[in-house]
């Protein structure tokens, strides 16, 4: 480990071609004064998108997908990485009851909008189990708290197949999304941001000229698939609360201030709410997910885009709002929440996106804090207004040598002793974790 700690300054400055037979699997970053492991072994290897619940019920395993589309597990005390599905497949989620991990997978000869099958497996004894047969062109991508749901969306018929200048691009392996590249009216190229927003300005106009998309559940064990909305909008970024097997999430995909974003559901279809309005041009909101005990939604909120920025809190019980205030370099691609609601991590982002942040490539730790009442005085209708705060940052892992296209989406373990992210900051794509507490040996 010694060794590592010497060479990971000349592994940075030299480049990705000298990294894949030397990866370091730990050291302190000089930066920050935090230590820094390598969860992964393989090449290719990656953790869950951050609203995906990647943690086994026990909290003693981290689930990863595989440089092949498959799975595995990696414990989080003795850092034994353990095969478990092999691929292609897609992962949903790690139960919140079983600890078992659900995931899709092309149905036998399956081909393009073919059905498929989702499966659960366990990751103790490795047994697999069918849950339930999709029908053809129906996909879930959220599973309910007490494993008796599946969620997803569908388009309701046929339809013409978008103009080629209104379709996403083809998913880049490297990052696992498209490549934004585009040209302005000026002949140049465009930002990564303006570029994104671009393509997805086009894709909302050729959905919202298309059919129908339907939101549906599916009963885990009886299979019964049942609609509960319909509208033409871009429907994603499905979820269920973690803790009310009753709630669900959803947004309205494409660029973020020209549509209305968050919306929650109950899995009937009854009560429908709209969770943030826009009161001003240009203003977004998005990047919603729960906390872990599913009182709060948390979502980025720019007021407006690209010069002013919070994280956004709305109690789902009541109604009730808590902004933090961030700074332009602490603005961050995703966020996250530790299991208690104390803390909060952000992964950064580079110059070209939203924030056009200088200095924004860090791994953040932020600890929230309350703007008080000037001596304790409360206005009259103080508990129907915004609660606002701020947040004091520490930076736990330089990313100036990660590309951003692969977007690191921390998350807390559930000890809340560290942050995992993936980065490409060393060359290929590894599973990190950063310890929380500074290192005494920095």
């Amino acid at each position: 480990m010694y060794r590592h700690r010497r060479i990971l300054p000349l592994l940075l400055a030299l480049g990705p071609q000298v990294l894949a037979a030397d990866l370091p699997t730990e050291w302190i970053d000089p930066d920050t004064g935090h230590r820094v492991i390598r969860l992964s072994r393989e090449d290719g290897t990656q953790s869950l998108y951050f609203n995906q619940n990647a943690y086994t019920a026990d909290g003693k395993k981290l689930i990863v997908t595989t440089a092949g589309g498959g799975i595995a597990t990696i414990n989080l005390a003795t850092r034994e990485v353990r095969p478990l599905v092999a691929g292609p497949v897609s992962v949903l989620v790690a139960g919140h009851k079983t600890g078992d991990v659900y995931y899709t997978k092309r149905a036998a000869g399956g081909r393009g909008s073919a059905a498929s099958v989702v499966y659960a497996t366990n990751v103790d004894t490795g047994v697999t189990r069918e849950v339930v047969h999709l029908p053809p062109g129906r996909a879930v991508a959220s599973l309910n708290a007490d494993e008796t749901l599946l969620l997803g969306t569908y388009v309701d018929g046929a339809a013409a197949p978008a103009p080629a200048a209104n379709r996403l691009p083809g998913v880049d392996p490297r990052f696992g999304q498209p490549d934004y590249a585009a040209v302005g009216a000026d002949g140049k190229p465009m930002t990564y941001a303006d570029a994104k927003d671009l393509r997805l300005h086009n894709t909302l106009m050729a959905t919202r000229a298309g059919a129908p998309r339907v939101l549906f559940t599916v009963n885990a064990k009886t299979g019964e698939t049942k609609d509960i909305f319909r509208e033409h909008e871009w429907l994603g970024h499905l979820q269920f609360s973690p803790t009310d097997p009753d709630v669900i999430m959803f947004c309205h995909e494409g660029t973020w201030h020209e549509v209305d974003r968050i919306w929650t559901i109950h899995a009937d279809g009854a009560g429908l709410k709209k969770i943030h309005t826009r009161t001003m041009n240009m203003e977004i909101a998005g990047h919603e997910f729960f906390s872990s005990d599913g009182a709060t939604i948390w979502y980025d909120l720019q007021t407006p885009r690209g010069q002013d920025f919070w994280l956004a809190g709305y109690k789902v019980a009541t109604g009730k709002r808590t902004w933090y205030h961030l700074e332009r370099n602490e603005w961050s691609v995703h966020f996250n929440v530790s299991p208690d609601g104390t803390l909060f991590a952000g992964d950064g982002g580079d110059s070209e996106m939203v924030a056009r942040a200088p200095d924004g490539k860090w791994i953040y730790l932020f600890r929230p804090q309350r703007v008080p009442d000037v001596a304790g005085i409360k206005t009259a209708n103080s508990e129907d207004l915004i609660d606002t705060g701020f947040f004091q940052s520490e930076r736990l892992v330089n990313m100036s040598k990660h590309d951003y296209r692969l977007e690191p989406n921390v998350t807390f373990s559930p000890d809340m002793k560290w942050v995992v992210f993936r980065s490409n900051m060393l060359g290929p794509v590894h599973v990190y974790a950063v310890e929380i507490a500074r290192s005494a040996s920095r």
